[in-house]
């Protein structure tokens, strides 16, 4: 399987240049999936190293023959304990392109997307154990009702945990077939394929626990990169980007700006560019960069370095 069948990285020149790649330097892919983004770091590398992470072990087939790439087979929540094992503390960029790449939603087997049918899966690890199906059929209503309200900012959370509810008294859920065929009567008419794809969704984060390794490797960042070091986060959904953008302009994930006493912000980032979005290019031939943010922020040499002296 070649790297492109894999995954066309999104807005890659943007990532790219926003990481400011040096010659020499140690850079960090947090998520590798078909090598898109590495290949592009590995071409401006010269002789520094790159360290790239991925757990899902379908990505293992697209590691290149290259001495300068450390591959971890394992979720960019480890970062720090890996990084601190090889020696590779301080970094100068971080990379990570969040969500689920094109191999996997069209994997049927995977069971990330309703177009096809396959197991209730959705691990981003396949070694992990809680699967779709698990949360599907074991989670209270309430619970299911939240995870739906919060992940997939459905209206009518209540009623598809209701749906469920009552389909599993029955028999248990199985496949995403089934999830489909149960929940797109419930669909607003004419919008059932995006309806489908937020239930899917919010399944997805709940079983990968996404948020929480996207805080983690969020407040790494902060103790892993040099002063001046970049943070490049490309995310497809509203709460990853809410979190993105308030660490990189306060350093917390509420967004609340703390001042020095001479009034200068805190915080251990400071963005350096607007949020980018996808061009009209690249959405032509990419039409899954439609939901995708960029932000890139850099390190601060100290948390309070605009105070006067």
């Amino acid at each position: 399987m070649m790297m492109h069948d894999y995954h066309k990285p999104v807005m890659i020149r943007e990532a790219i240049e926003g990481l400011h790649v040096v010659r020499g330097g140690t850079y960090v892919d947090a998520t590798f999936g078909g090598g898109g983004h590495a290949l592009a770091i590995l071409e401006r590398l010269g002789d520094g190293r790159l360290i790239a992470f991925d757990q899902d072990d379908d990505a293992t087939r697209n590691i290149p023959e290259d001495q300068r790439l450390l591959f971890v087979n394992h979720n960019f929540r480890y970062m720090k304990n890996f990084l601190k094992l090889h020696g590779y503390i301080p970094v100068d960029g971080i990379l990570a392109d969040l969500g689920v790449s094109s191999h996997q939603f069209d994997q049927a087997s995977r069971g990330f997307s309703a177009r096809y049918d396959g197991p209730l899966d959705m691990r981003m690890n396949k070694m992990a154990k809680t699967t779709a199906r698990e949360v599907l059929n074991t989670y209270e209503p309430d619970k299911l009702a939240g995870m739906f309200r919060m992940y997939g900012e459905l209206r009518n959370a209540a009623g598809i945990a209701s749906a469920i509810v009552g389909f599993r008294e029955q028999q248990a859920l199985e496949t995403t077939g089934q999830l489909a065929g149960l929940l797109k009567p419930m669909a607003p008419r004419g919008r059932e394929n995006k309806y489908l794809a937020q239930v899917f969704q919010a399944i997805r984060i709940e079983v990968n626990n996404e948020l929480e390794a996207l805080k983690e490797l969020l407040l790494q960042s902060d103790k892993l990169l040099k002063a001046g070091g970049r943070l490049v986060v490309i995310s497809y959904h509203s709460l990853e980007d809410r979190l993105v953008k308030h660490f990189m302009k306060t350093g917390n994930f509420e967004g609340k700006a703390k001042k020095n006493f001479y009034g200068s912000l805190l915080s251990p980032f400071r963005p350096v560019s607007k949020l980018q979005t996808a061009g009209k290019a690249e959405l032509n031939t990419n039409p899954r960069a439609r939901s995708a943010k960029l932000r890139i922020a850099e390190k601060n040499p100290f948390p309070n370095d605009n105070e006067p002296i």
